[in-house]
């Protein structure tokens, strides 16, 4: 039986703020920035092709806008697999897979984006770029489960967490925020 994720869980994910980055009040500016955004491009794709049935007749989606938004927030905040987040929302993998890839490219046009292929080894690496652009950022750091490395490795201690007392990858994310604008003074 295929269970689609209910209001009271939809709560939950928005109101724990661990869990996708953000607070409520910014997903709420995100549903109304981007959802309609998203309608439209869907509507669009409907109507751009020849069709048998009327707009709008076949099967409904599983995934309403806002748990594609929230499903694409956590894949992008904890790197979670896409099996994951299907068994989360009740979905099929395909179909986790297919709200990100609509999702993603709306909020990077919004300005949320990761840049591919980025690896920032020191703190100074992370803040003269931001610096010089004159903008600020926040921080994330998160710590990832891995498999303990092999025995031979050199660089086997590195990914030992003496904290939690397991093996991880400590990851960071660095999103820039433009500062806010100065009040003239004329």
């Amino acid at each position: 039986m295929i269970r689609v994720v209910g209001n009271r869980t939809r709560a939950a994910i928005i109101g724990s703020q661990r869990i996708t980055g953000l607070t409520p009040d910014v997903i709420a500016e995100l549903v109304a920035e981007v959802g309609p955004l998203w309608h439209e491009r869907h509507q669009a794709v409907l109507t751009s092709r020849p069709r048998r049935r009327a707009v709008g007749a076949g099967a409904k989606h599983k995934l309403i806008f806002v748990d594609r938004l929230l499903a694409t927030l956590v894949h992008l905040r904890h790197s979670t697999t896409h099996d994951v987040l299907a068994c989360w929302f009740g979905v099929d993998r395909s179909t986790i897979t297919r709200a990100i890839g609509e999702v993603r490219p709306l909020l990077a046009q919004r300005g949320c984006t990761v840049a591919p292929d980025i690896c920032l080894r020191t703190l100074a690496e992370v803040v003269d770029p931001l610096g010089v652009s004159g903008q600020t950022g926040i921080i994330d750091g998160t710590e990832v489960r891995v498999r303990r490395p092999a025995v031979g490795r050199k660089d086997r201690e590195k990914f030992i967490s003496g904290k939690n007392k397991q093996n991880a990858v400590k990851s960071m994310v660095v999103p820039s925020i433009a500062p806010a604008p100065v009040p003239s003074t004329t």
